[in-house]
């Protein structure tokens, strides 16, 4: 049960950890996103990597 619950913890903090980054990264400025070489349409795609390393 434990384990469980561990891996249930461990789920919804990267999950929360994902939808702030998609969050942020959309909230960038245009010109912010431009310099750092980043298309704001593939939020989910970058913090998918960033987050979970796939």
């Amino acid at each position: 049960m434990n384990d469980f619950i561990s891996t249930l913890r461990h789920r919804l903090h990267n999950r929360s950890l994902y939808n702030r980054t998609v969050t942020e990264l959309r909230a960038m400025p245009l010109d912010v996103a431009l310099d750092l070489d980043l298309y704001q349409g593939d939020a989910e795609r970058i913090a998918r990597s960033a987050v979970y390393g796939r």
